[in-house]
């Protein structure tokens, strides 16, 4: 089995893949202090919980943007699995071309999802990961990596709103009645989600404007499918969409 793992700054996602086939997937919070111990027994909890042996992972591949905890990762995959890791970066055999000013500056989770996004849909994309921050991605027809965008997460924006202005609590995530709120929590709601999906649609369509010819839009993320419902831009919701990348990732490399 391959383990990939999708670490963020606000989230890790591990995925098992028997092949092509991603058989399970867990979302946990980020913590930099673990150690490779500490991994370990999370792993071992998480597969056991599925009468799984962490004895069949044979491989593993990483799509990091925290660096503090490549180290231990690392030495999760040589101490306990024996086995010799795939830390994605721009240097990574991916297929993907990265026409940019300075490739070295783009996150492994950016590359991950494009190769995914062009593999499975094709054509001129777009693709909207709504993580700690929200990015765009551009990606043309034969493999090209172009560049994006890059935004204040949807999680943050809304933690540093309830920080900041003492009046306002923490509200659930679920669909204002309109858009127009009638009450504080409503507004939150409103500003929160039909804000963001405007926002996608705003970027798209400027994007739009500087690629050779009209792009899919794929969501991916945490909040892909909320978000979603609040945009007129987004064609296809894969919120598997850097699990996959990864799992292509590593075939082409072994």
């Amino acid at each position: 089995m391959l383990l990939a793992l999708d670490c963020g700054n606000t989230h890790m996602v591990i995925g098992l893949f028997e092949g092509e086939q991603l058989k399970y997937s867990w979302r946990l919070s980020s913590e930099d202090k673990k150690t490779e111990d500490e991994y370990m027994v999370l792993l071992r909890t998480l597969m056991e919980a599925h009468s799984l042996d962490i004895a069949a992972i044979d491989g593993m591949i990483v799509a990091s943007v925290v660096p503090s905890v490549n180290f231990n990762l690392r030495k999760l995959a040589e101490k306990h699995l024996h086995i010799e890791p795939i830390f994605v970066n721009y240097r990574t055999k991916s297929g993907l071309k990265i026409d940019m000013e300075n490739p070295a500056e783009v996150g492994a989770d950016r590359i991950v999802n494009a190769i995914a996004a062009h593999h499975i849909y094709g054509g001129t994309l777009i693709v909207v990961d709504f993580g700690t921050a929200t990015t765009f991605d551009c990606v043309l027809e034969d493999a090209r990596y172009i560049g994006g965008a890059i935004c204040p997460g949807i999680e943050i924006s809304q933690r540093a709103l309830f920080t900041y202005a003492s009046q306002l609590s923490s509200i659930a995530m679920v669909k204002p009645p309109s858009v127009i709120g009638r009450n504080t929590a409503q507004a939150l709601r409103s500003g929160m989600q039909w804000g963001y999906g405007g926002q996608v649609d705003a970027l798209v369509r400027r994007m739009s404007l500087e690629l050779p010819s009209q792009p899919q839009v794929i969501a991916t993320g945490g909040l892909a499918q909320t978000i979603a419902g609040f945009s007129d831009s987004i064609d296809h919701v894969d919120v598997d969409l850097t699990l996959k990348g990864l799992q292509m990732i590593y075939a082409i490399n072994n």
